[in-house]
Parts: structure tokens; sequence; C-alpha cells
């Protein structure tokens, strides 16, 4: 799985952002839990999420910046 494109994350409305937003959120605590637990096989999956979690993040911050 390729690490996810910024065009991706703004194309999506506010309402989506925010929920993909927390459902990235939750898949960083899952992740980190099966690691911890040592289950998680492909560690890499971290670095997804964090990625992704990072640019959902940044598209956030670039609106609210521009509403004011």
């Amino acid at each position: 799985m390729p690490l996810p494109k910024i065009e991706d994350a703004r194309k999506l409305n506010d309402q989506e952002l925010a929920d993909e937003i927390v459902a990235v959120k939750k898949q960083l605590f899952d992740l980190r839990l099966q690691q911890g637990t040592g289950r998680l096989e492909k560690t890499h999956e971290i670095k997804h999420a964090r990625h992704r979690l990072a640019l959902l993040m940044t598209v956030e911050r670039q609106r609210q910046l521009q509403a004011q």
C-alpha cells in the first residue's frame, strides 16, 4: 500500500475530513495495541497511519487558516 497523497485529503469536505481523522486515530491506537501485544506483523502500517494522520491534520489546519 503506497503512502496516501495530499490531493486525496483535499478532496474531502470538512465533515468527511473530521471523520477520517477520527478513524485514522482509532486505527493508529489499534495498531499500537497490536504492536504492544506482539501481534502486529506489518509494522509499516503504523508509519502509513501516522503519515495519513499528518496529511489530514495539515489539510484541516490549512482550511482553518483560510477561514480567518
